[in-house]
């Protein structure tokens, strides 16, 4: 039986293949289907490939979130049917941190896979300026089909609100001690605990978890479990500063988020979150719990209105029309017609 695609019958007809489902996905989803017919595939285990496989024959366009196992297998199949590929790096694809174990280039069966993936892709979109050079030393090729394109956000819906207090919020969906870490949960604790007059809220990781991992929850840090966008956008409008301590990060989707909400931004000089945060917060090297406490406190001495210039910047820099015009160039363009971004900035 054929797969059944989302109308109108003259767009083209594109595979969404992702691991897991997240808000982030479901916004490309929902662009996607703005011009095109549209089959997601939100699978995982080795059952998928199959799967995977044989939607791929009836579609024209095989668009992957991350570059996992199911990428790899995905574009090199595609160039054996000609059809073309397109493959989205969020963030564990392009880290190793074999600290915490952390990062698909740990393994070496998967990252071999994972390169011949690569490089066979029509097109590879990073959601970070800086995961383009690793992705290059990951793979160890020139990568000329890499192109940056980050996620985008939609500033109607994260927008200010409430009058801003003063504690320091974040949010790291955390469901194993590797990804606390990776969301430097740890560091933000250790923080928090140097600050006892200051409220922490942490969202998204459970008691149960940071036990587990031998972290201790000093007694101004409060713990909430993940919550629906409508509830964490009432979060994002009350708290006045918003901290990403991650190890390693993709486009901090939360961060960002807090950010088109006014909050002050701190976080940590890696990968995404400068890009991000650019003059509007402050940044501390990872680990670094002085100067992360340093970083908090000059940002909570600001005003609130400070926050604004954190919004102006997620409206200039990172718009949910740029995702939505470089998402519409990946699928209809044709080699040699142009870059996606040289695609935004014309359009």
């Amino acid at each position: 039986m054929k797969p059944t695609f989302s109308l109108p019958k003259t767009s083209p007809r594109v595979l969404l293949i992702a691991p897991f489902p997240a808000p982030f996905i479901n916004v490309d989803i929902a662009i996607l289907q703005e011009f095109a017919r549209v089959k997601c595939l939100i699978k995982s285990g080795l059952k998928a490939i199959p799967l995977i496989l044989w939607n791929m024959l009836f579609c024209e366009v095989v668009f992957c979130w991350f570059g996992s196992v199911y990428a790899a297998v995905a574009a090199l199949f595609a160039k054996i049917i000609r059809k073309r590929s397109i493959i989205v790096l969020g963030g564990v694809d392009a880290a190793a941190l074999p600290e915490i174990n952390y990062g698909i280039w740990l393994s070496p069966w998967k990252s071999r896979l994972l390169t011949r993936g690569l490089r066979s892709a029509d097109l590879i979109l990073v959601v970070a300026p800086s995961m383009k050079e690793k992705i290059k030393e990951f793979a160890r090729y020139d990568g000329a089909n890499i192109e940056y394109l980050p996620t985008g956000y939609d500033a109607a819906f994260w927008k200010p609100g409430a009058p801003k207090e003063k504690f320091v919020l974040t949010v790291g969906q955390s469901d194993t001690v590797t990804r606390l870490k990776k969301k430097g949960i740890d560091f933000l604790c250790r923080a928090a605990e140097k600050m006892p007059e200051i409220p922490f809220v942490i969202i998204g990781v459970t008691p149960e978890l940071l036990e587990t991992a031998g972290i201790t929850v000093p007694g101004n840090v409060q713990l909430l479990p993940p919550m629906p966008q409508a509830e964490l956008l009432k979060f994002y409008q009350r708290c006045a500063v918003f901290c990403q301590p991650s190890r390693s990060e993709g486009m901090p989707n939360t961060l960002c988020e807090a950010m088109a909400c006014g909050c002050i931004p701190v976080g940590t000089d890696v990968d995404g979150i400068p890009a991000a945060i650019g003059n509007t917060g402050f940044l501390a090297p990872p680990g670094d719990i002085d100067a992360l406490v340093n970083a908090l406190r000059q940002a909570l001495a600001l005003e609130p209105a400070f926050g604004e210039r954190a919004r102006q910047r997620i409206i200039s820099e990172f718009p949910l029309q740029r995702r939505v015009a470089g998402l519409k160039r990946a699928i209809f363009s044709k080699e040699g017609e142009g870059r996606v971004e040289e695609w935004w900035i014309d359009g």
